[in-house]
């Protein structure tokens, strides 16, 4: 059989959502009913897209994995036309004996081709992760090496699940290229952080141009929990230059015909001899004269700059972690600072302004343009705001406490307090209004522990957690650039930065310069500098030593508040895990 020169392939970047299995079921049969009638040869899903992506601890229910069997059987008896799909599924355990290809043991992190109504095979993931976000041999077999290929549209297809892309020196893409494969298919999940497209592209290419043929790379998209799966699907062609980019934080449907490298002479030395089994799937399709009329030309989405980028990832995250868990509004509490703004404007663009709530709440210590801006901010985004005065319970709670306090200074408790007043506050506006509460703390803040628990820290997501300070300013100057004009009042990006918890506050009396302080918090924590490298490369050695320890004891805070939408290759959370109960500390 003479090979095609292209196959026309459906790249179905999906939004599933963790559990839902129903409707991503019905969202996978639409796309694939979409494929079908654009006489695709090949629709291709991402990773675990029946059950979602991670589904954690779920993969320890026989239940769950039971019921993903089950879904993935109805859709696979919706997969009868001429196309075939290749989708993410949990292949469950299976008993010896049960079937003499399939070895004991699982579940595994499969793929699953289907065709004709049934599943023709599964391969199942070979590289599992175990890294950073992934935790994937806490759940998951690794897949055997020399899986069959599988004959799509006349077309030796190899099927792969995220991680075998990375692989370097004879990874399962270049060892299934060997053994006969002219496609490989790269179904993912993978997070979003700062760079991470580029990264992606760049070993997707040096897979092709290993392989000697085209690298399909379809990609989840949506928020789950703190991660953000940001989409980009991709494709490379077999000359090892970017075909096709989809759009990136956005479900995306994309047919293109993938050209396919010619088949080797049967006597040439390029003739595999270690030859892959092949599961034969389906027959070339004539439809030759009707591509050429077509003449497909995929699409090249921009990448877009750092700030657009991180911009659009937290927008979908806080609209996924809202909206996927139930709620319809959002209250957040404007202290007229840059962090309460940007996180409004957020919440806007997520949510639209009629979800969007804001509340002041002055004590005696708030300034006359904290008011005012935050006032305005609310005016130029259009949402509800409404002002509750705090200065009442702070007196009656000082007044309750004073017989306990008599005889000590005045310190960080007074402050604290009015914090937690506020806390308060929007905890019982969310009671009764059914509104999700969102902080404003940024990373700088919590790493050193700057924030009151049970006071800022209180709400169900911490929308800039992972957003150093002095990117918060950058993205809000960025945000005041787009269609609509200024959001963000400039007053807010030029005054200095305060809690305003005491008379003439400012965060440079508790804190060195952001300018300082950021550079400082990501050499020790995303690069894990020690204290040591961190006076080598510049830093003022006491300002090392406060700072270190500043970050090492506010993990139990860090513990107790929100999840954050991640936006770096390490943020508070998954990424880092440190004991709270520790008594290591670095050599001073």
């Amino acid at each position: 059989m003479t090979r095609p020169s292209t196959i026309r392939v459906a790249m179905c970047q999906l939004n599933p959502r963790v559990g839902d299995l129903e409707g991503n079921f019905a969202a996978l049969s639409e796309a694939y009913r979409r494929a079908e009638s654009a006489g695709a040869d090949l629709a291709v899903f991402p990773e675990l897209a029946i059950c979602g992506y991670p589904p954690e601890d779920l993969l320890l229910k026989p239940g769950f994995v039971e019921q993903v069997h089950s879904t993935l059987d109805r859709f696979a008896a919706e997969v009868t036309g001429h196309c075939t799909a290749v989708v993410g599924w949990v292949e469950g355990r299976r008993v010896p004996g049960s079937d003499p290809h399939d070895a004991f043991g699982g579940p595994w992190n499969a793929a699953a081709v289907l065709h004709g109504g049934r599943r023709v095979g599964s391969y199942r993931k070979q590289a599992l992760p175990n890294y950073g976000v992934f935790d994937e041999q806490r759940y998951f077999d690794a897949g055997a090496a020399g899986q069959p290929l599988y004959r799509i549209g006349g077309v030796p297809v190899s099927v792969t699940v995220c991680e075998d892309l990375w692989v370097e020196r004879d990874g399962p893409v270049v060892a299934a290229a060997r053994g006969g494969a002219a496609l490989t298919i790269n179904i993912n999940a993978s997070p979003f952080h700062i760079g991470k497209q580029q990264l992606r592209e760049q070993v997707a290419t040096r897979r092709a141009a290993e392989a000697g043929g085209p690298v399909v790379y379809v990609n989840l998209v949506g928020g789950q929990d703190d991660l953000v799966f940001d989409g980009g699907s991709l494709v490379i062609a077999a000359d090892a230059h970017l075909q096709c980019r989809l759009p990136r934080f956005v479900p995306a449907f994309e047919v293109l015909d993938v050209g396919i490298p010619a088949e080797p002479d049967a006597q040439s030395p390029d003739t595999p001899a270690d030859a892959l089994a092949v599961i034969e799937v389906s027959a070339v399709a004539d439809r030759s004269a009707e591509r050429a009329a077509e003449r497909l030309v995929p699409p090249l989405v921009d990448i877009g700059s750092t700030a657009s980028e991180v911009w659009d990832a937290l927008v979908l995250g806080l609209h996924d972690y809202v909206t996927k868990n139930g709620f319809d509004e959002v209250v957040i509490g404007l202290s007229g600072g840059v962090d309460s703004s940007i996180v409004a404007a957020l919440a806007t663009d997520a949510l639209g302004a009629d979800r969007v709530h804001g509340v002041l709440m002055p004590s005696r210590y708030s300034s006359d343009h904290s008011l005012s801006d935050a006032e305005q901010l609310a005016h130029n985004l259009g949402i509800d705001r409404r002002t509750i005065a705090i200065e009442a319970a702070h007196i009656a709670l000082m007044e309750l406490l004073e017989p306990s306090f008599d005889g000590r200074a005045a310190d960080l408790t007074e402050e604290n307090l009015q914090s937690r007043i506020r806390g308060v506050l929007l905890m019982a506006l969310s009671n009764k209004m059914g509104w999700m509460v969102l902080t404003t703390g940024n990373k700088s803040e919590t790493a050193v522990g700057y924030s009151t628990l049970y006071g800022d820290t209180a709400g169900g997501l911490a929308v800039i957690k992972d957003v150093p300070k002095l990117l918060v300013y950058e993205l809000c100057r960025w945000r005041n650039t787009q269609p609509g004009g200024e959001v963000i009042p400039t007053s807010v990006l030029t005054k200095p930065p305060s809690a305003e918890l005491r008379p003439d506050q400012r965060d440079d009396q508790s804190l060195p310069p952001y300018e300082v302080l950021d550079p400082l918090i990501e050499a020790y924590v995303d690069g894990d500098l020690t204290i040591e490298e961190l006076v080598e490369v510049g830093h003022d050695p006491a300002l090392v030593e406060r700072i270190v320890g500043l970050i090492d004891r506010a993990e139990y805070k860090r513990r107790q508040s929100p999840l954050g939408i991640r936006i770096s290759q390490k943020a508070f959370g998954r990424d880092r895990r440190l004991p709270i109960t520790n008594s290591y500390r670095p050599n001073r």
